[in-house]
């Protein structure tokens, strides 16, 4: 059975790049699992950041909704990073897809998984409570989301100033 590595931390933490690290380090080759939706251009340009940053040894895949199923695709392909967990949620949310069903599903998947798999994903509960309704429905699934792929994950890294801090 692969590892599950969560690495999780605030926005400009450092987590991408403490994910794509220990992607390599597992393997000469990774895939990495994109779940951005490039819906303008200052998405287009943070997209282009995290392209740039990346070699060679990279292979992409673009999934914002089936997760899992491109876990299974690409299990004997090497590690996986998957980046990021949060707007895959959103994804799920703004899409009407039961955000639930979908993370319950994604974390009885990781265990399966033979070759490592990485999630980064964003700590959102630490700042004050949002003024609106969606914002706090987010805010409280993606608590959720995090404490289910944190529990099936066998390691969590917290990303603070570039730093990687050992959880679990």
């Amino acid at each position: 059975m692969g590892k599950t590595i969560l690495i999780t931390g605030g926005a400009r933490s450092g987590k991408s790049g403490i994910a794509e690290t220990k992607a390599l380090g597992l393997g000469p080759r990774a895939v990495y699992i994109a779940t951005a939706e490039v819906r303008d251009a200052e998405m287009a340009g943070r997209v282009a950041l995290h392209q740039a940053r990346r070699g060679a040894e990279w292979v992409t895949r673009h999934e914002p909704i089936d997760l899992v199923g491109a876990l299974e695709a690409t299990d004997g392909q090497g590690p996986r990073l998957v980046d990021c967990l949060t707007l895959w949620l959103s994804n799920l949310m703004l899409g009407d897809h039961d955000w639930r069903a979908a993370g319950q599903s994604l974390a009885r998947a990781l265990p399966r998984q033979t070759d490592p798999v990485i999630l980064v994903t964003n700590e959102v509960g630490g700042g004050i409570v949002p003024d609106n309704r969606l914002a706090r429905e987010f805010r409280d699934a993606a608590g959720l989301l995090n404490q289910w792929i944190a529990a099936a994950s066998d390691e969590v890294i917290l990303a603070v100033s570039g730093l990687p801090l050992k959880v679990k």
